[in-house]
């Protein structure tokens, strides 16, 4: 089994990096979410097109694209300090072109020509299919800017180039854009309204991931649960669609049973969901197919009902909780995963408490811990005072962290002495003798190589664990093989 998704990796690769015919090498960097690792193997089949094979080799590069986030200030910032790095490579290299990619990209737009001088083209989310003219632009001497927002684009019609791949796993994007405006964030400034794509395309490029060895797809989206086909067309305006298309829709929870049965072998993961969107049919469905993991990623945000209406998220604690109760009904194994933000404005510390209430309530697998960053733009940066100390947050934040860990410790130790399939993705990052692999509930799992090998799905008996880790040792292969 590894030599087929050995060959297949590297023939993916070989193919994107050896293209015959292509002279000019790209280097592209990805940050942010797993929508921005997803749009940059869109580009680089874009600019395999257009004469561009890919290098991990940034002295070689002709051409430099940095795919970017602006959730946080922390992000922006990183990508400036690489800015400065790429800067150093062409004075050595004045031919070469650097690009700005993604949401940082639409937000600011040609600000970033101004402040960055390094910069000769920014390309917003929705515009990446332009870039064979920008790119012309940018050769005649020109700088180029194309941050347009689309009402329909979904890059359904292009074929990923699978970038920096373990040839087991995979990303599949169902749906761009956001409709929540959740006050915090500037995701729907960015990446536009909702659209979803074409379960026909989904369906396809499954089924040829898995033609070439690969074992574990995960949908994507900045809101899967709001996924819905009618035909084509934004989310808000589904109410107008003609009578037939309402009866044909594609909702979130058919299209995971769609693609569980197209591929019955491969694992099925998604994300991210939204808890006012988050349907029981959706649940009922991972329920229902063995190869959907139990596994679900569920911002929350923060747990105080009056910080969660500033925020404008749709949904109150005692819903969240009702949620929560349902899932744990219906998938009792279900690990889930959390978002959450602390000195959100107006933040007291009994919303703080509430927090970490809710916290006790769930107690969460694994979770993704910030402190609040205004950001330009967005209706709290208008509106409310960022107005909780930066100490204040510090404090707040590692008392949410430090009680994921305890929970996160606690939810690894009800895996101990159980059996637990795992599919093997690489060498433990700690240890060249270890594989690395994840189960059902996306729980890292770390054991002896012994004769296994990469993309096998494996029986392993949990024997110990860290806060974040299981450690064990492999029984056999499982029927997925």
């Amino acid at each position: 089994m590894e030599k087929t998704i050995t060959e297949s990796a590297q023939g993916s690769a070989l193919a994107l990096k050896e293209r015959q015919g292509n002279q000019r090498k790209l280097y592209i960097e990805s940050y942010g979410c797993q929508m921005n690792f997803s749009d940059s193997e869109i580009v680089a089949s874009i600019l395999a097109n257009e004469g561009f094979n890919t290098t991990d080799v940034l002295e070689e590069a002709d051409l430099v694209l940095v795919n970017t986030c602006s959730i946080r200030e922390k992000a922006e910032l990183t990508v400036r300090k690489r800015l400065e790095k790429f800067n150093a490579v062409k004075k050595h290299r004045p031919h070469m072109k650097v690009g700005v990619l993604g949401c940082m990209a639409e937000r600011l737009k040609s600000q970033l020509l101004e402040e960055e001088k390094i910069v000769d083209m920014v390309v917003g989310p929705d515009a990446y299919k332009d870039l064979p003219n920008l790119i012309q632009e940018v050769d005649g001497g020109r700088n180029a800017v194309n941050v347009l927002l689309s009402k329909d684009e979904t890059y359904g019609d292009v074929a990923p180039v699978r970038l920096n791949t373990n040839g087991v796993t995979a990303f599949v994007s169902i749906t761009r854009g956001c409709d929540n405006m959740c006050t915090f964030c500037v995701v729907p400034f960015t990446r536009g309204r909702e659209r979803s794509r074409d379960p026909h395309s989904i369906l396809l490029e499954v089924n040829d991931l898995w033609a070439k060895g690969f074992k574990e797809v995960t949908l994507l989206g900045q809101n899967v649960d709001s996924y819905l086909w009618y035909g084509g067309g934004l989310k808000k305006d589904f109410e107008k669609a003609t009578d037939m298309q309402q009866a044909i829709a594609v909702n979130f929870a058919k299209l995971l049973e769609l693609v569980a049965l197209a591929q019955p072998k491969m694992r099925i993961r998604f994300s991210t969901s939204n808890p006012q969107d988050m349907t029981l049919e959706v649940i009922h469905t991972m329920a229902k197919y063995a190869n959907i993991c139990n596994y679900i990623h569920l911002p929350v945000q923060s747990g105080s009902n009056r910080i969660l209406k500033a925020m404008n998220r749709l949904h109150t604690r005692e819903d969240y909780f009702a949620l929560i109760d349902n899932i744990r009904k219906i998938i009792p194994d279900c690990a889930i995963s959390q978002d959450m933000i602390t000195g959100f404005p107006t933040e007291t510390e009994q919303d703080h408490q509430d927090t970490l209430s809710l916290m006790e309530y769930v107690k969460y697998d694994f979770g993704f811990m910030f402190a609040y960053s205004e950001r330009p733009g967005t209706l709290a940066a208008r509106k409310l005072k960022d107005d909780v100390p930066e100490a204040t947050k510090k404090r707040r934040l590692l008392e949410i962290i430090d009680l994921q860990r305890k929970h996160g410790l606690y939810r690894t130790q009800q895996h101990i002495d159980k059996v637990e399939e795992v599919l093997i993705e690489g060498t433990s990052k700690k240890s060249d003798i270890q594989w690395m692999g994840r189960n059902s509930q996306n729980t890292v799992v770390v054991f002896p190589k012994e004769h296994y090998r990469i993309g096998e799905f494996v029986n392993v008996k949990i024997n110990d664990c860290t806060s974040a880790t299981l450690i064990g040792k492999a029984l056999g292969h499982t029927p997925n093989n």
